[in-house]
């Protein structure tokens, strides 16, 4: 049997009509059976959709904002299809389902199922466009509903994936269909055992392309981005990068675990379990070679540059002058798992545990009212997380100069800081 090859658009690609039409121009002599088009929300719906979430959450007027995602997504299609085509109909029943969703109630004690049931729009709008608009240039796909494959907890907004479950629905239901024709589904979304949506964790569809891959037993993954492959470090951010034409699984992990945001964390290792190339090419020039990320990689000493912003510096201190123990630290990793709060950066010292979290909605709060009466607790927001791979030849004071550092931390192989930008009313 042809091995299935998984394809994952994100976002960037799938933003406005031209590039709905070259995401069909990469596909016209590449699309064939037994692959699977993974694709995301178009453009910043997911950013859109949770500010409704939060509009609503405050008692606000959400209308207006959710008319403009309704014309976005509706101006889109004026540029695509025909005035009297299906896809109008079906993007419009698609919102009056996302309007009545909206009005249920949602509080701190229900936001993540909320959240999960709210934010999967996104993805289902915009694979209906993508599958209506291939199938009106020729190119022939079924649309999917990726709930209906990918079975998870309930732990909404980071859902596990139930792998044996999940293997058994994409094989009973994709196989049969892969035969005669590609697939489209989402990326980012599954559902739990009462079929209720679930999300697998922001910009989770990269993950999704590698759970599909995994269940499908693929010969390969491609991820389309807006970049030549894997970089060293975000252009967006850092001059000078260079692409890595290979990687091994064990490096992008890595790059990954730390923050580099070309690749979802948990993409690599479904992949690397299973043997299975990864490959990160530009939607912008689809013929140029990108990185291919697989087993047997060469070792290289280039450096990567990551930075996560809005980082949150916690510290907690004993109160009765004892040292840190294993169970003061299991003590905080307790709590920060039940509020599935990953530590970016961790600090020891004898009376003090310092670690460096994500700026999450509610979940600061909560850890606070939980262990402030067996802590002393201080913390910084609006922080950044610098960490350099790879650094042995890396001069650091241009990446301090202008900030306040709060934190530093060296390995052989990584550092870290935590730094805060100096103000000019500071400077001054």
């Amino acid at each position: 049997m042809t091995k299935t090859i998984i394809f994952k658009f994100g976002g960037a690609s799938v933003k406005d009509a031209d590039s709905v039409k070259n995401l069909a121009e990469i596909l016209r002599n590449r699309l064939r059976n037994r692959m699977v088009l993974v694709v995301s929300a178009m453009g910043k719906t997911t950013n859109a959709l949770e500010s409704l979430i939060r509009l609503k959450m405050d008692n606000l007027d959400y209308s207006k904002e959710c008319a403009i995602l309704r014309n976005y997504h509706i101006e889109l299609c004026e540029e695509l299809f025909p005035k009297d085509h299906t896809i109008f109909p079906r993007i419009d029943n698609l919102f009056i389902q996302l309007e009545n969703q909206l009005q249920t109630q949602i509080n701190p004690s229900n936001y993540d199922e909320s959240y999960d049931r709210i934010v999967s729009f996104g993805e289902l709008i915009s694979t209906r466009i993508i599958a209506e608009y291939l199938c009106s240039q020729g190119l022939l796909v079924v649309w999917q509903d990726a709930r209906d494959l990918i079975r998870t907890s309930s732990d909404f907004r980071f859902a596990q994936v139930d792998w044996e479950k999940t293997r058994k629905q994409s094989q009973r239901i994709l196989n049969p269909v892969l035969d005669q024709f590609p697939v489209v589904t989402q990326g980012f979304i599954g559902s739990d055992n009462k079929g209720r949506s679930t999300t697998l964790g922001r910009e989770g569809s990269d993950f999704t392309a590698a759970i599909l891959a995994s269940s499908l037993d693929a010969g390969s993954v491609t991820i389309w981005k807006d970049v030549p492959g894997v970089l060293n470090a975000d252009p967006k951010i850092f001059s000078g990068t260079q692409k890595f034409d290979e990687l091994g699984y064990k490096e992008a992990a890595e790059m990954t675990y730390f923050g580099a945001s070309v690749i979802h964390p948990k993409t690599i290792k479904p992949l690397a379990n299973k043997g299975i190339p990864l490959f990160v090419k530009s939607f912008l020039n689809p013929d140029a070679s990108g990185t291919k990320i697989h087993g047997l990689a060469p070792n290289h000493e280039i450096p990567a540059f990551i930075l996560k912003r809005n980082q949150i510096l916690i510290t907690f201190k004993v109160t009765d002058f004892t040292f840190i123990g294993e169970d003061h630290i299991h003590q905080i990793y307790d709590q920060l798992k039940n509020l599935k709060l990953r530590v970016n950066m961790l600090q020891l010292s004898a009376i003090s545990v310092s670690v460096v979290i994500d700026d999450e909605l509610f979940k600061l709060e909560r850890l606070l009212k939980n262990l402030k009466n067996d802590f002393e607790i201080r913390f910084n927001k609006g922080l950044e997380l610098l960490t350099i791979l790879n650094h042995k030849r890396v001069d650091f004071e241009p990446y301090l100069e202008g900030y306040d550092l709060l934190l530093e931390q060296t390995t052989r192989n990584t550092f870290q800081a935590v730094r805060r930008k100096i103000t000019q009313q500071e400077k001054v």
